[in-house]
């Protein structure tokens, strides 16, 4: 990444990356993608561990190529006083530095937030930690299912009669990620307001992220005292709304709460009639009468094929789609109109494709620049073009195993 490649609503700013799996670097990957310069800075010879997670192709880790996009590939030891200074002198010429080590871990290093500050007074600080930096569960360690369980989130997915569920991905780290590109961005709007000298600590507890996005579960208990249950793939607040087999075995989900929706589903199953019937002629009449609806609808589908059914649905103006599995994804018409999986330029694999830019900027458009590089791939432009050093004193902090 140079200021000539970068392009995007972000381009100009600066981000330390020091996070390492998924949440904090996530954070900074959307901000790369919109024109950031984002200098991801790892352990020498350790590098990230997210560089160990699969899949695998060659050897290498795909979900790392996706994950780290668009960023300047470095190493440097903050254990190290050589170390800390170099940080220090980097903090001096950026804007936003993101983190997501144990709370107390950069105050034990020497490099809590007011060190941070006496380097560069408007420096926005993100720190990410699985239950936030204070609190008797400050210091456990967070991970993405860690944080989905505690924060309410698995308890209430699944079917009520097994045990509650993960996802198929660790949703909660991503989430976290978004969480902490918005509260960078909040904060760097005071400093575009001109406070200057003025920067800003962030705690995001990951924790906190999961509870506020399932943010009706608390004001139902408080004011209601109900404890909401796992209902499987039946929605709690309309029907019909299930996951329903179709005749070739594949699966569709249909949704729908309003009085028009359910008389264009009725019409897609050739049922025009129900919405005339007292038990189905509201939301709640049709919630308190779900299992009848699941028999009606789930007859009709499971009696078709995916390919009929959705098309049915999709001539009444129904609210059903199929559910897609990754290659469903690549080919669907929809996805492929509008680029959402896109060719990125990789230093192993000269190619691969990963979800394009969320979301879209028509005058001002971000770019992916490329896939995440090896372990300090851009060490000597990010030490001597971005810092400054000449070539001897990077050979020496080399030598000295600090970079």
């Amino acid at each position: 990444m140079t200021a000539e490649t970068a392009q995007g609503p972000l381009k100009g700013l600066r981000v330390l990356d020091i996070a390492t799996i998924i949440a904090g670097p996530m954070a900074g990957t959307l901000m790369a993608d919109f024109g950031a310069e984002v200098v991801k800075l790892e352990l020498p010879g350790l590098g990230d561990g997210l560089r160990g997670f699969p899949p695998f192709k060659e050897g290498k880790s795909l979900w790392w190529k996706v994950t780290n996009r668009g960023k300047l590939f470095g190493t440097l030891d903050l254990r190290l006083p050589a170390g800390k200074a170099l940080f220090l002198r980097m903090v001096s010429q950026s804007d936003v530095v993101i983190e997501n080590f144990r709370p107390g871990t950069l105050e034990r290093w020497g490099l809590d937030v007011e060190t941070l500050w006496k380097a560069n007074p408007r420096l926005v600080v993100l720190r990410l930690s699985g239950f936030g930096q204070d609190g008797p569960n400050a210091r456990l360690p967070g991970f993405a299912r860690i944080f989905e369980a505690v924060g309410g989130l698995t308890g209430i997915s699944g079917s009520e009669d097994l045990p509650p569920m993960h996802t198929g991905y660790p949703i909660g780290d991503p989430i976290g990620g978004l969480f902490g590109a918005f509260a960078i961005m909040a904060a760097l709007w005071r400093v575009a307001q001109g406070e200057r000298e003025k920067g800003e600590e962030i705690d995001l507890s990951l924790t906190e992220a999961i509870l506020r996005i399932i943010e009706v579960l608390a004001i139902e208990y408080d004011q209601l005292g109900e404890v909401r249950e796992r209902s499987g793939n039946r929605n709690q607040y309309s029907a019909p709304s299930d996951v329903y087999l179709t005749a070739d075995k594949r699966y569709v989900s249909l949704a729908g709460s309003t009085n028009r929706t359910f008389a264009n589903n009725c019409r897609a199953i050739g049922r025009p009639e129900l919405p005339d019937d007292p038990r189905f002629a509201t939301n709640a009449g049709r919630v308190a009468h779900a299992g009848e609806l699941d028999r009606i609808f789930g007859g009709w589908i499971g009696a078709r094929t995916q390919e009929e059914v959705v098309g049915a649905f999709r001539d009444a103006s129904g609210t059903l789609a199929p559910i897609y599995s990754i290659d469903q994804i690549f080919q669907d018409p929809q996805f492929r109109a509008r680029e959402a999986i896109v060719p990125v330029a990789d230093e192993d694999f000269g190619a691969v494709r990963m979800p394009g830019l969320v979301p879209r900027f028509k005058r001002n458009p971000g770019r992916i620049r490329w896939a995440a590089k090896g372990v300090a791939a851009d060490n000597d432009y990010i030490y001597k073009t971005i810092v400054g050093l000449t070539d001897d004193e990077i050979a020496t902090y080399r030598a000295d195993k600090v970079i």
